[in-house]
């Protein structure tokens, strides 16, 4: 699993993070306000916490491939 995440470009995951992860863009991001729903206590449908992983989820990939140094073959 590791070895197929090494494959996966920074570029790529800048991309998706730019596109799945902040779509739709207006009024604000969603990811940005699924955050602010989680700080104040309000995500608790089922639904929102789906929201969240969806669009969360490239940005926690992009900040482990920039955290983890890549495995060398």
């Amino acid at each position: 699993m590791r070895n197929l995440f090494d494959k996966i470009p920074i570029f790529t995951l800048v991309l998706i993070c730019l596109t799945l992860g902040l779509a739709p863009f207006t009024p604000e991001p969603h990811v940005w306000e699924k955050l602010k729903m989680l700080a104040v206590g309000g995500l608790s449908k089922p639904v929102d916490m789906f929201d969240l992983a969806m669009h969360g989820l490239p940005w926690l990939l992009l900040a482990l491939k920039l955290a983890l140094p890549a495995k060398k073959a």
